[in-house]
This record gives C-alpha cells, sequence and structure tokens, in this order.
C-alpha cells in the first residue's frame, strides 16, 4: 500500500523549490539543493516528481494560484465581466515571488523548448478558456459581432496588458490597473461591439 503523501513535506519542498529558483534560475538549481533546503530527502522528492521540470511546473502552478477555483465571471454585463476577468488575479500574496521568478521561467523557457509549451499550456489555455467563454456568450447574445474572431479578441484585449508589463512598468506578474483595463475594454467593445455597428452603419 502506497503512504499518502505528507501534505507538509510537500509543503516544504514547493516553498524552498520556489525560493531557490527565485535565486538561481530553475537551470542552477540542483535537486540536492531542494532536498537540503526543504529538509526533505531526494528519495522522497523524486517519488513525487519524476524530475525537475515536473516539480517546476507544480511549483509555478501553485506560485500563481492555479489550484485556485477560477470565479465564473457571468453576471450579465458583458464589458464588467471582461474587466473582471482581466484584472482577476489569484494568489496575490506571491506578487512579490512572481516578479522575482518570472524571468528566470521565461529564461529556462526559451531554453527548454518542452517545458516552455507545457507552462504555456497550463497558464495561458486557462485564460484563453475563460475569456473565449466571455466572447462566445458575447456573441450568442448578439452583444458581439457574429463575424467576431475569438483568437483575434484575446490578442487585442490581452495584448496591451503583456505591452504594459513588459514594456512600461517591467513588472511581468503585476495586474494592470482597472482604469487601464476599462479603456482596453471600451476599445475593444467600440469596435466589435453589436452596438457600435450600429451606429457606424
Amino acid at each position: 500500500m502506497v503512504r499518502p503523501r505528507s501534505a507538509e513535506a510537500h509543503r516544504k519542498v514547493l516553498e524552498a523549490s520556489l525560493e531557490l529558483f527565485s535565486e538561481r534560475g530553475i537551470d542552477a538549481t540542483s535537486m540536492d539543493a531542494i532536498a537540503g533546503a526543504s529538509g526533505v530527502s531526494k528519495a522522497t522528492i523524486y517519488k513525487h516528481w519524476p524530475d525537475k521540470d515536473r516539480l517546476a511546473l507544480e511549483v509555478l502552478s501553485w506560485m500563481l494560484g492555479l489550484d485556485e477555483e477560477r470565479p465564473e465571471f457571468n453576471s450579465g454585463d458583458l464589458r464588467e465581466d471582461l474587466i473582471d476577468a482581466l484584472t482577476w488575479q489569484p494568489a496575490e500574496h506571491r506578487r512579490e515571488m512572481k516578479n522575482r521568478i518570472m524571468p528566470h521561467v521565461i529564461a529556462y523557457s526559451a531554453r527548454n523548448q518542452e517545458f516552455g509549451k507545457a507552462w504555456r499550456e497550463r497558464v495561458v489555455e486557462r485564460q484563453r478558456e475563460g475569456l473565449s467563454r466571455l466572447l462566445e456568450c458575447g456573441v450568442a447574445r448578439r452583444r458581439l459581432r457574429g463575424d467576431l474572431s475569438v483568437d483575434l479578441s484575446i490578442a487585442l484585449l490581452v495584448g496591451p496588458m503583456v505591452y504594459r508589463n513588459i514594456f512600461v512598468t517591467n513588472r511581468s506578474m503585476d495586474r494592470a490597473p482597472r482604469e487601464f483595463v476599462e479603456q482596453v475594454v471600451d476599445a475593444f467593445l467600440a469596435a466589435f461591439g453589436t452596438a457600435a455597428k450600429k451606429i457606424r452603419g
């Protein structure tokens, strides 16, 4: 019979890994170092994570709060729902750690394409699915144009946030202020909302 994983040991490994990845980067952090910092044996760590990439993915998911239940933004007000979805920030209490580790994650993902793909699927796809549902609902309720491209719409909504965080604030994990998000959503609705189409038509 397999013994259940110790929740305390599990947490210690995640916390130690996150701290070391933030300080040294993923490449430069060994499983020996994680075992030493966490006080959990390397053999035990390998029982639950077959390699460092698997451990890193779980650490990053935990750091970003991907284990938290994502709220459903379905108030019936498309504008407010889009703004709420774009400003929602899970694991807010780990913001400083997020900003410390993300440059290492980006660099590691560039060198390790398999890890980068798994990371994008785990993080980006989650947000994409939520926004897709909102946009499809907007089309179904005739708040958005019927010929709307979901992929283009997500790029137009998320792109300004990425630009602001990378080129303006240099803090890749900070959410944009609500006022900024409101301007982005209003510009999007002015271009693709059905009310705007009627005014132009």
